[in-house]
């Protein structure tokens, strides 16, 4: 009689399968490891970057073969930038920022993994392809004419869109973006009231996504400081967003003003504590790059003090200048200006102040030094200077010079008309446009048209245009002539957006 068999079905599946898989892992030592290597993250994907994304990363499966990745990473359109290792993780540094209003794409296929090219075979990454883009080029104005008449516009050049952010019944005079572009803080007067020390300072939304990517709809205002028993003169706010600082005037003690700051409020609902910066007397004023600290002009120079309560300790005294025009985005660099004391031809002197040492005269003229901003994508500083006209009229003309900081080489980029000291410049964040504007102020006989719009000096405005100058990357610069155009937009105090 024939025994029975022990094994159950189940039993016999089970050894099947085993058996199976024993030959699997077999073939599979005998051929090596053949799990091709990955990208398992990069970091701008499907992200919409600014002017202070300068690197992205890749972590890859496996270490790679670092030529190979390098020789093999294609980005459409082309990004210039440098590679740097840690282990399985590559970072690509731009060497400038990626120019705003573009679409990118990321491709690496080819590459090869360390440990696969020592023992000579032919054995690739896993083909990547990615995607990210730049944030939208856009700029603010005040608007000149018809219904923007006095109110803050927001021009997406990208989109070719405009949008009115601020109400009929608000005069906007002065206006700072945040760094994420989705507010903008201003200071407006009633369209009844003329008074230009009637300013109370609000906020508007852009509709732009902000820090933490909700998006809220633009034009909504929000009261940030009243005017109560105080002349709010000038504000700043500060580069990363969460301090601003406000020159004010007690109405009823006109020799009483001084500086005061106070957190940038995330919310209408929120209490924003007010606080008197107590120090010496200040004129004009600019916050440092590190959001710490405020530079004023005081007595005979200019100071640095800390944004506290106390500030009658600056952080740093520069007796010999008068005034800062710009801090570079790193606050290595600034542009100051000294008042040289020579009776019979008072000169003004263009500074390079660095916090390495460097102390040089950059330029020395009779007419004035308007504004200076520094380019975060070249090594250049363009500036919006006058020249005294010959003649016994008082006649200044200004002209705009870019300076190359390595080379030392100053370039004349544009004369504009005789007369006008109220123009305003502002360099995109990219480093490839420069936006200005032409205020024509309505002729002495002329009659009234009814027009509330005023200049920060209190001048007329009977109308503006905006022109924009495209720049060129440092290289071509000197060789190719830049010649700015009218943009159909009437307006003036133009600002990109970060």
């Amino acid at each position: 009689m024939a025994k029975k068999s022990l094994l159950l079905p189940l039993d016999r599946v089970s050894i099947a399968l085993i058996v199976i898989i024993s030959v699997l892992i077999g073939i599979l030592i005998s051929q090596g490891d053949v799990v091709k290597a990955s990208v398992r993250n990069f970091s701008w994907e499907n992200q919409q970057i600014g002017v202070d994304d300068t690197s992205f990363s890749m972590i890859f499966s496996r270490p790679m073969d670092n030529k190979s990745v390098e020789s093999n990473l294609k980005i459409e359109p082309p990004l210039a930038g440098k590679y740097s290792w840690a282990g399985r993780r590559m970072v690509y540094t731009l060497l400038t920022p990626a120019p705003y209003g573009t679409n990118y794409k990321i491709q690496l296929q080819g590459a090869m993994d360390k440990f696969a090219k020592k023992e000579g075979k032919n054995r690739t990454l896993q083909a990547f392809s990615g995607s990210f883009s730049t944030r939208d080029r856009a700029v603010l104005y005040i608007g000149a004419s018809g219904e923007e008449q006095g109110r803050l516009v927001l021009y997406n050049f990208t989109r070719t869109q405009k949008t009115v952010l601020t109400p009929q019944d608000l005069v906007v005079m002065d206006f700072k973006p945040y760094p994420e572009g989705d507010k903008v803080l201003f200071s407006a007067r009633a369209k009844t009231n003329q008074d230009l020390l009637s300013g109370k300072l609000y906020t508007v939304t852009t509709g732009i996504p902000g820090p933490s990517g909700e998006t809220q709809p633009a034009s909504r205002v929000d009261l940030v400081l009243d005017n109560n028993g105080f002349q709010n003169l000038k504000f700043d706010l500060s580069p990363d967003g969460k301090t601003i600082v406000i020159q004010r005037g007690k109405k009823d003690s006109p020799g009483d003003f001084g500086l005061w700051f106070m957190p940038a409020r995330k919310s209408s609902s929120e209490e924003a504590p007010l606080t008197r910066l107590e120090s010496q007397p200040s004129g004009d004023f600019l916050i440092t790059p590190d959001s710490k600290g405020v530079a004023v002009a005081q007595g005979q120079g200019a100071a640095i003090l800390p944004i506290q309560k106390d500030g009658s300790k600056p952080l740093d005294f520069l007796p010999q200048f008068g005034l800062v025009q710009a801090f570079s985005k790193d606050g290595t660099k600034a542009a100051m200006v000294k008042f040289n004391s020579d009776f019979n031809n008072p000169t003004r002197s263009l500074f390079l102040v660095t916090n390495q040492g460097v102390n040089k005269e950059l330029i020395k003229t009779p007419g004035s030094i308007l504004s200076c901003q520094f380019d975060t994508a070249s090594p250049n500083l363009y500036c919006l200077i006058t020249q005294l006209l010959p003649g016994e009229q008082f006649l200044e003309q200004p002209y705009l010079i870019a300076i190359n900081l390595k080379t030392w080489q100053q370039k004349p980029l544009l004369v504009l008309p005789a007369g006008q000291r109220n123009i305003q410049i502002s360099l995109a964040p990219d480093g490839l446009g420069l936006l200005f504007d032409q205020v024509v102020n309505p002729d002495p006989g002329a009659p009234t048209t009814g027009s509330t719009l005023k200049t920060l000096s209190g001048e007329p405005i009977s109308s503006s245009s905006l022109w924009l100058m495209p720049l060129l990357p440092v290289a071509d610069s000197t060789t190719v002539e830049i010649k700015p155009e009218q943009l159909p937009i009437s307006g003036f105090y133009p600002r990109w957006l970060p």
